[in-house]
């Protein structure tokens, strides 16, 4: 079974923004598939922070002198060699988290897209552009955007290369400079970005990987950088906002969910087994946007839970680093045993396991079967927190009006899915959930890989979007310049005080006659 070699995690290692690596204290960084260490990872201070913030800073000086363009050859370069070191990107993130290959690949292939596309549109939306002033002809406006400055980013170990890049990519795009800090189980990702952006042009500086703990780095990243970028939590994300707050530094996040799909009764069955299958076990479940809530018509909800049921009981798991596995193992013991707590508390009170439901030792550790439920009531703890593992619970629902009450019964408001029969049906639907996505025909690839589209979170699901506009210019300041030019504001040279406050009104008035306005 390949994997990456130790000269991998060392030439990585390397790259870690840490002084004096050599006579640090370590961590393990276990391969999850066996439950073994495979590398260590020097541990990093808030010293190693400031100091790379302190590089990060000087460095981002230069940077925002380069026009948008010239940013955008790095990062094209950059998605050319994602795509060439493709095979390698997958190794590591399976290695570090478990995941089915074809999770992999999905990480690999939305970095290169990511990428791609602010490098295509980011220039053309950062370009300074004209507006209309208050006096047309006498104010003249423009808009520029200049960047934060040093943006830090606290990543997840769910995907580690995917949430290591796509935010950094649109704030280097921008003109920031970047100081990551990732998850402790799986720095090795963020490193092996790293490495392709400097092979890329970056220089060094600009993206800065320190690994450590989030109580240390993540809160001198709070400390010491212009704007955060966190994905994790809500519970997390709200106590980030509040210290962020204090310092008055913009703030976005992606948080958790607890996500819906409508199945109605005119949905072709079979498409939609399909479809919830693979919205429900991405990554074994662990992907903030997978569903965990599904509302089925009774018309058609026996059907449908029969035949989803046998399909997730024959979707093959096993350890492997090739494309054989429907699906991979969970990430680390933290996360089987808290889906197991959940599965074992839902058995308890009366919820009924109709495919799955077990652990797997004889595969790896965090093996667990992809799980279905039935007659999950409020109880129990899978009905409204997150589970975030390979467990899924079906709801018969009376009507689409009672499953759209039903689906929007949560704090959260991520992502949604709907199966309908036809499109305006779907479409109908789809505009009365409060969520931030909603995907018709499919779990969440079509709206998350949609990356012209934003894509974040309504309620505590989310502050701000990524992807789209608002993904990258969330990173800079609008800046306005408005220049007065021959008409003055109060008064104008040759024309008396008395006579110029008395025609200003009418004049002010007459602006809405004309075009545009």
């Amino acid at each position: 079974m390949p994997k990456p070699t130790p000269d991998t995690f060392r030439r990585l290692a390397a790259l870690a923004a840490i002084e004096d690596a050599a006579s640090r204290p370590t961590r393990s960084i276990l391969e999850a598939y066996s439950g073994t260490e495979m590398a260590t990872i020097p541990v990093g201070t808030a010293d190693d922070l400031e100091r790379a913030v302190g590089r990060a800073r000087a460095a981002q000086q230069g940077w925002a002198t380069r026009t948008p363009a010239q940013r955008a050859e790095v990062l094209d370069a950059f998605a050319d060699l994602v795509h060439k070191h493709s095979a390698a990107l997958q190794d590591i993130a399976q290695a570090e988290t478990g995941k089915a290959r074809i999770y992999a690949q999905e990480e690999v292939l939305d970095v290169a897209i990511t990428a791609r596309h602010y490098a295509t549109v980011g220039p053309k939306l950062l370009a300074e552009r004209r507006v209309k002033g208050m006096l047309p002809g006498a104010t003249n406006v423009r808009v520029r955007y200049q960047p934060k400055g040093v943006v830090g980013v606290i990543s997840p170990w769910n995907y580690p290369l995917t949430l290591a890049a796509s935010d950094a990519v649109a704030a280097l795009l921008a003109g920031n400079a970047v100081v990551i800090k990732p998850d402790s189980q799986t720095p090795y990702c963020a490193l092996a970005i790293a490495e392709l952006l400097y092979e890329a042009g970056l220089p060094a500086d600009l993206y800065a990987v320190v690994p450590g703990p989030g109580s240390v780095v993540g809160q001198a990243i709070l400390a010491s950088t212009d704007y955060v970028m966190f994905t994790g939590s809500s519970e997390t994300g709200a106590s980030l906002a509040e210290q962020a707050g204090r310092r008055l530094i913009g703030f976005s996040a992606e948080l958790g969910g607890k996500n819906p799909m409508i199945v109605t009764k005119s949905a072709n069955i079979a498409r939609a087994v399909d479809g919830a299958a693979r919205a429900c076990y991405s990554n074994s479940g662990q992907l903030c946007i997978s569903i965990e809530r599904l509302y089925v018509d009774k018309a058609i909800a026996d059907e449908f839970t029969a035949k989803f049921a046998e399909h997730v009981s024959n979707m093959k798991l096993t350890a492997t680093y090739d494309f054989s596995a429907d699906m991979g193992s969970l990430a680390s013991a933290a996360q089987i045993d808290g889906t197991e707590a959940h599965v074992e508390d839902a058995k308890a009170k009366g919820a009924k396991v109709v495919a799955g439901g077990r652990r797997r030792a004889d595969l790896g550790p965090f093996f667990y079967e992809p799980t279905v439920l039935t007659e999950v009531t409020e109880q129990m703890e899978c009905f409204a927190g997150e589970t975030f593992g390979p467990v899924v619970s079906i709801y018969p629902v009376d009507s689409t009006d009672e499953a759209i009450k039903l689906a929007n019964q949560t704090d959260y408001g991520l992502n949604a899915s709907v199966f309908a029969g036809s499109s305006s049906e779907a479409q109908e639907i789809a505009e009365q959930l409060r969520a931030g996505t909603v995907n018709i025909n499919e779990g969440y690839a079509a709206a998350w890989a949609s990356t012209a589209a934003p894509m974040g979170g309504m309620g505590i699901s989310g502050v701000g979007r990524r992807h789209g506009e608002e993904g990258l210019l969330k990173y800079t300041e609008p800046q306005t310049i408005a220049e007065q030019r021959f008409l003055g504001i109060d008064k104008t040279r040759g024309i008396p005080d008395g006579v110029y406050r008395t025609i200003t009104p009418f004049a002010i008035r007459a602006l809405k006659y004309l075009p545009g306005r």
